[in-house]
């Protein structure tokens, strides 16, 4: 934690003693999920990756690995925001968050393995700091991998339902919430869930786009509302898949499933009939304005 702690706090020197020449144009592609694996050398392949496509990613950095990932987020602005992939379980949660903030970054996740459930109102400390920075949250949701069958581990999947992200962004309305794996396989909870809050998204990432290759209409039926005139259902002239955002889950340096996820995206969003301007805000724009308001937000504070 000490060592955490001084690198921020040199971090922040750098913020204010050199001015950041941040992104002022919209990126075409904006990856919402990107696992740092403490290899400097995969952050220069990410780099040249998304200078290719003109994309931007939301780097998802453990306390670990700060010292390699931050000096690099801090030179390149325009392409990498910083999300600190805190323990919530830990005491020092909030110190992480303040000093996350305080060095710039953006956002918090991926949220995942928890000791309670998302929602249990222990969390409600680290949601209500979090709201304070306008920041975004990016959950873990749905089904998780187990890499060590043979050794006990306390993970459960019913702590990280989707259906915990309702009561989180009802309670904290000025936080911004995405649900990574979008529930997976609870697609139709999720999507109901994101009609109602306004503050709520999810990406596809993971095995879900693999699984419903051969049927991807299918989502279709969770993404129904489009159009839609009822009071049972929020007004709006946005497709109903803009609830949808890009994310990759790229993790332990696997950086063509960059490539294997935007594939999918394209191939699911076309199968879907979804218009070219709904994709723009899915790969780009949502999270674009989403970023655009965070930066308001707290200039106003």
């Amino acid at each position: 934690m000490k060592r955490y702690r001084l690198l921020l706090v040199t971090l922040m020197c750098a913020f204010v003693c050199g001015p950041l020449l941040a992104q002022s144009v919209q990126p075409k592609i904006i990856d919402g999920h990107v696992h740092y694996n403490g290899d400097p050398a995969f952050l220069q392949k990410l780099l040249a990756k998304l200078d290719s496509v003109d994309g931007m990613a939301f780097l998802l950095v453990p306390p670990s690995d700060m010292d390699t990932a931050v000096p690099v987020i801090h030179a390149h602005p325009n392409r990498l925001i910083g999300f600190a992939n805190i323990d919530m379980d830990s005491t020092h949660a909030l110190e992480q968050i303040d000093l996350a903030h305080e060095a710039g970054f953006r956002g918090l996740g991926e949220l995942e393995y928890v000791a309670h459930n998302f929602d249990d109102p222990v969390y409600f400390p680290i949601y209500k700091r979090a709201e304070k920075y306008r920041m975004i949250l990016l959950f873990h949701t749905g089904i998780v991998n187990r890499e060590h069958p043979n050794v006990p581990t306390n993970v459960s999947i019913s702590r990280m339902q989707v259906m915990r992200l309702d009561l989180i962004a009802r309670m904290f309305p000025k936080i911004t919430v995405i649900g990574a794996h979008m529930g997976n396989p609870d697609y139709a909870w999720a999507a109901e869930i994101g009609r109602w809050n306004p503050n709520v998204y999810f990406d596809l990432s993971g095995s879900s786009l693999i699984k419903k290759q051969n049927d991807y209409t299918f989502f279709k039926s969770i993404f129904w509302w489009s159009g839609v005139v009822s009071p049972h259902t929020p007004q709006s002239s946005h497709s109903a898949f803009e609830k949808l955002v890009f994310g990759s889950d790229v993790f332990g340096g696997d950086l063509p499933e960059f490539d294997r996820e935007l594939k999918h995206y394209h191939e699911m969003l076309d199968a879907c009939g979804v218009p070219r301007q709904a994709q723009e805000y899915i790969f780009s724009g949502t999270l674009w304005h989403i970023l655009q308001q965070q930066k308001e937000a707290t200039a106003s504070n």
